[in-house]
Formats: C-alpha cells, sequence, structure tokens
C-alpha cells in the first residue's frame, strides 16, 4: 500500500482527453461557420470596391482622352491603375468580364463584370454587381 501512495499521477487519462476533444469539437462547429460566411462577404465586399475603382477609372479615362481603352492593361500602361485589380471571387485579374458600348461609333470597354459563376451572399449573380 506505501508503493501505491508514493506513486506519481502523470498525464491525463483517457476519458479527461475526449472529454478536452469534445469540448473542442464543439467549439469549433459553432465557431466554422461564423468564420466562412465572413468570408465570403470580405470577398463580396472587396469585389463591390474593385468594381468601382475600374469604373470610375473607365470614366476618367473617356474624360482624359475622348475615349474608352481597349483593354484594362491599356489603363496601366497610361498610368490610370497601377496594375489590373483582382476579383476576389476568382482570385484572377483575368476573368474580368469586359462590356463593349452598346453604340456601334463607340469602340472600347464601357463597364466592367466579375466573371465568377454563382451567386453572392445577398442572392444576386456576380455579374449583377
Amino acid at each position: 500500500m506505501a508503493a501505491m501512495q508514493t506513486r506519481c499521477r502523470r498525464g491525463f487519462t483517457l476519458i479527461e482527453m475526449l472529454v478536452v476533444m469534445a469540448i473542442v469539437a464543439l467549439l469549433l462547429t459553432l465557431a466554422a461557420p461564423r468564420y466562412f460566411a465572413s468570408l465570403d462577404k470580405s470577398k463580396d465586399v472587396a469585389l463591390a470596391e474593385n468594381l468601382k475603382v475600374l469604373r470610375v477609372t473607365l470614366d476618367r479615362f473617356y474624360a482624359d482622352k475622348g475615349r474608352y481603352p481597349e483593354t484594362l492593361e491599356e489603363m496601366v500602361d497610361q498610368k490610370y491603375l497601377r496594375n489590373v485589380p483582382v476579383d476576389p471571387v476568382t482570385e484572377s485579374d483575368r476573368t474580368w468580364k469586359l462590356v463593349p458600348s452598346p453604340d456601334a461609333n463607340i469602340r472600347g470597354i464601357v463597364d466592367v463584370k466579375s466573371g465568377a459563376q454563382g451567386l453572392a451572399r445577398d442572392g444576386r449573380s456576380y455579374d449583377r454587381f
């Protein structure tokens, strides 16, 4: 009996470990959906801001040059943009949908839309931003 009393208890029991893991799993199931929802929302906000910047820049280019640019890279070359913004949903600067003028006499890009597929968190299609 003396040997049992001098024996030190080391580590955790299996039950203690399972209880801790169950608590951690419960906390993750509560936090993970909010985290991923906030990521999607931030992409939508960034997309709206990038589209706003591109559209304002297109208008400024037209006001200065009297014509619209043929490509987005032309606005970079003319120093209207530092670089073509990335579409945060597709994570590429090559997926923008370039909208030409409906008027046959006006050449160039008059608007830009996202090339992402699907719907945003608010239910709008990405090409409706």
